[in-house]
């Protein structure tokens, strides 16, 4: 017996011309592992919500979807709670509690167990995920990938038949996404339980999926195993292919005739057979790497021995942290959660105001603009939650709203469209996904004309095919200097000039992105680790397929 059913699935919210889902059919077998990918807006979500009754969106629905062959709203309330597990993207979204314990415990507590059994659930969940350390501590202590395991556990506690997760890494750092994912795995190998994933970065849950559905204008349009799917992603020439893990692009790129690599350890093993490497000199190993700028005397930004708590019995959060950005750079800050990076900077565009340090902008320090002068022209923030900049009831509205601040119509439609949200306009911006939220936001920030900008996560929830149009956006305005936090390793890597890592309140060491992160264990990409013992310097998949053509 199929565990989900989905028969004809047609879906389109109120007020909206454009079906979010059209004729879907998918069957979900008991005990897969199933990743759904496609690009912003294709209706992933959308699909995920039809599979669990309290978060299925309102509109006009056709076709049925059924679970273990009852159609899902007739199942009752305790099957839809405890066998049906779902964990969103913003973990914060999903907390109902104050401490970790009592969060664990709510589930259980709402299905009236008893304490002796909720106890038991509590202490085992605790126990499995490795939550022991932090049982008591408030929730609102905890980083955001603690924050997303205790979601889990809290679903976990329930024994749920089904584990849907709508993009549950966006807003971990690498380490706490790779630890996470692979608790998720552990999870559909050990306890059997389903797991149905949607995901933008496909690198450490593509080779890990049974079965890969692609989706895309509401439609599904292909299904199959990983391989499978690749080979179809790239004969088609699909905007998907440049979502693929990186073995399967350097891969695709190089042309080999080999077996297709899904994971870096096949990838390894694929180019050492590809290059014919053994008791064989290469006639090039390394690429060539640019020098570190040297300082500016008149950096866009230099902050100096930042010092920054958010109460006076609390810990300091920022300890002496320091940066100097040249003028027209791409500036990238990688770290955990947690470390203080996006302190550091609402600290740095006057958001918080530390109790110790100094901030210049363009030579200026911070103090001295006068008010509204420093976002007149100057600089801009797009924040890590874009919903915190709408105020208006169509994304129309939102960008007109800076017609107010010398922005004509023309400019308003002109960056709608660079932006790809030219047919969002009508709708309002808490309707429509993550990702084109992103895009909207970036719009709004980018039509004030900085000359400076700031990003913090400017990639979460995009597609790779919209992180490319990002960067030809940015690149298009003249002498714009960017700040930019970020867990996107792989974007950091392609388009930084300069990459800092920060921990444990401040920057720890800065260099060259190709030189920061051909230096890494974990803080580099896939591309580096599947070459590194080969190439000496290669952190992108156009790196590796450039050495290895020069090689063949």
């Amino acid at each position: 017996m199929a565990l989900f059913e989905i028969k004809d699935l047609t879906f389109c919210y109120p007020v909206r011309e454009r079906e979010a889902l059209t004729g879907i059919n998918l069957t979900i077998e008991q005990g897969e592992y199933i990743t759904i990918c496609g690009k912003s807006g294709s209706g992933k979500t959308t699909l995920l919500r039809h599979l669990k009754p309290p978060v299925t969106p309102k509109g006009k629905k056709s076709g049925e979807v059924l679970f273990e062959e009852t159609p899902v709203e007739d199942l009752d309330l305790r099957t839809q709670a405890a066998s049906i597990g779902y964990v969103m993207q913003n973990p914060d979204n999903q907390v109902v509690t104050d401490k970790v314990w009592h969060e664990l415990a709510f589930g259980l507590e709402s299905l009236g167990y008893d304490t002796r059994t909720i106890r038991l659930k509590v202490a085992e969940m605790a126990s499995y995920f490795g939550i022991q350390d932090w049982f008591y501590k408030n929730v609102n202590e905890l980083s955001g990938g603690q924050k997303q395991l205790l979601n889990l556990a809290s679903i976990m506690a329930m024994q749920p038949k089904v584990l849907i997760c709508d993009e549950p890494t966006s807003q971990l750092d690498p380490i706490a996404a790779s630890d996470f994912l692979q608790t998720i795995k552990k999870i559909n190998l050990e306890l059997g339980t389903t797991i149905i994933m949607t995901e933008h970065r496909l690198e450490e849950v593509f080779h890990a999926s049974d079965r890969v559905v692609v989706m895309e204008k509401g439609k599904i349009v292909a299904c199959g195993t990983p391989r499978l799917v690749g080979d179809m992603l790239k004969k088609e020439n699909s905007d998907m292919a440049a979502a693929l893990p990186a073995p399967m692009q350097i891969y695709y790129g190089v042309g080999s005739r080999l077996e297709c690599p899904l994971t870096v350890r096949e990838g390894r093993s694929w180019l050492e057979r590809e290059l014919k490497t053994e008791g064989k000199a290469l006639k090039r190993d390394r690429l060539e790497e640019p020098d570190m700028p040297e300082e500016s005397e008149k950096p866009a930004i230099k902050a100096k021995e930042l010092w920054y708590r958010y109460s006076k019995e609390g810990a300091d959060v920022l300890k002496g942290a320091s940066i100097s950005v040249p003028k027209g750079s791409f500036y990238a800050i990688v770290g955990g959660n947690g470390t203080g990076k996006s302190t550091f900077l609402k600290s740095i565009c006057g958001i918080l105001k530390p109790y110790n340090g100094k901030v210049i902008i363009d030579g200026k320090p911070l103090g001295k603009y006068k008010k509204g002068e420093l976002f007149q022209g100057h600089l801009a923030m797009l924040p890590q939650d874009p919903q915190s900049l709408f105020v208006k009831k169509t994304v129309r509205e939102e960008l007109l709203e800076m017609v107010h601040g010398g922005v004509s119509e023309n400019e308003v439609d002109a960056m709608a469209e660079k932006c790809l949200i030219s047919h969002l306009l009508d709708k309002h911006p808490y309707d429509i996904s993550g990702g084109e939220q992103q895009r909207t936001a970036l719009a709004k920030v980018l039509l004030t004309k900085p000359s400076i900008l700031l990003m913090d996560e400017p990639t979460k929830g995009m597609d790779n095919y919209f992180k490319q149009s990002l960067v030809s956006i940015l690149r298009e305005l003249e002498d714009l200097t960017i700040l930019m936090v970020s867990h996107d390793i792989e974007f950091c890597a392609r388009y930084a000039d300069i990459v800092s890592m920060f921990f444990d309140g401040g920057v720890i060491t800065t260099n060259t992105a190709r030189r920061f992160f051909s230096g890494n264990s974990f803080y580099t990409t896939s591309a580096n680790r599947m070459s590194r013992h080969i190439f000496a310097n290669a952190v992108t998949e156009e790196d590796v397929i450039t050495l290895c053509r020069e090689n063949q």
